[in-house]
């Protein structure tokens, strides 16, 4: 299992509020799939690529309007932090904890 796997319960700070969700990382050598699963639902995880310890993906997002939302993150031991670009409503920060 590579470091960066695991389940990260994750706040997103966006223009609607914090979103609480957990972001699931399955890595397969240079790349990943998962998802995000949260209040507006569960959203997965497109295009991920893994580089050492940094991840990058989209998801889109259907509610509560179309969004493909470019993403990035670095995972340092047990915490995650990074990004969210939400289209028309700039960026959001998130970061979380993998869970035990």
């Amino acid at each position: 299992m590579a470091a960066v796997d695991g389940a990260y319960d994750c706040v997103a700070k966006t223009p609607l509020g914090e979103q609480k969700g957990v972001l699931t990382v399955i890595s397969s050598g240079d790349s990943f799939h998962g998802t995000f699963a949260g209040m507006m639902g569960s959203l997965d995880v497109a295009e991920g690529k893994v580089d050492g310890n940094k991840l990058t993906w989209k998801m889109n997002m259907t509610m509560p309007m179309p969004v493909t939302m470019d993403c990035e993150a670095e995972v340092s031991g047990d915490s995650i932090s990074g990004t969210m670009q939400l289209g028309a409503f700039g960026a959001a920060g998130f970061s979380g904890t993998k869970r035990a």
